[in-house]
């Protein structure tokens, strides 16, 4: 995919590597492809990788999404709509959000998808407790919250094994567009991003601090082990 700009660390000949890759900002549905791609061509000595980027004003459907979550009106720019593969309902994606894809042999590292939801949850919570932002999860509406406001949604697709997609944090971006929609299929859900709670951080500092946190947490918790 010509929008990677690169990797580190990691050695690409070592599956025990999590290879962090930073993309320019890119077209959700091109990004959405490619995940598909490589996990179709991985194998068993296939490194783990992180994709982080940010995504142009779309709004995504998840396998479970339906349209009268979306309340757009006639008024305004038309934000493209993308029905697509991953659990969930609807969110929107734009410029100042951090988007960060797990691209992850589940089988190798005996990990199942509700932990590997907890994992992303708490790699947001740990990154956000850096700056006195109190965070959580809730168990019967995946992603993170401070307050009753959502400042993180996931979703997740697994296929041969292998996770995609992953988790959008909201740092410094728009907010008006969720206006538009039911966030996650909740109506009336409020959507609050770390620019507004105070934290001075770009989206390009909150990406690297929040692979740096999933990093951490995935290679202690669940380890490559021998299938």
């Amino acid at each position: 995919m010509d929008a990677f700009a690169g990797s580190a660390p990691g050695a690409l000949g070592s599956a025990a590597a999590l290879v962090q890759r930073w993309l320019r900002p890119a077209a959700y549905t091109a990004t959405w492809r490619a995940m598909q791609a490589f996990t179709d061509a991985r194998d068993e000595l296939t490194p783990d990788e992180l994709w982080l980027t940010e995504h142009p004003p779309v709004y995504t459907l998840g396998l479970a999404g339906r349209r009268e979550h979306l309340h757009l009106r006639e008024s305004g720019p038309a934000i493209e709509i993308v029905q697509t593969d991953r659990g969930g309902q609807v969110t929107y994606h734009g410029p100042g959000q951090v988007v960060m894809y797990v691209l992850v042999d589940l089988r190798r590292r005996a990990l199942g998808v509700r932990p590997l939801v907890r994992l992303l949850e708490q790699a947001v919570i740990d990154c956000l407790e850096q700056f006195d932002v109190d965070a959580h999860g809730r168990v019967d509406a995946p992603g993170v919250y401070v307050g009753a406001a959502k400042i993180a949604a996931l979703g997740l697709k697994v296929r041969r094994g292998a996770s995609y997609h992953g988790v959008a944090l909201n740092v410094d971006m728009d907010l008006r567009p969720f206006a538009d929609i039911d966030p996650c299929g909740y109506p009336g859900l409020a959507v609050t991003q770390t620019r507004d709670l105070g934290v001075d951080q770009s989206p390009a500092q909150m990406a690297q601090r929040l692979a740096a946190q999933f990093d951490a947490l995935l290679s202690a918790r669940f380890p490559i082990v021998s299938r």
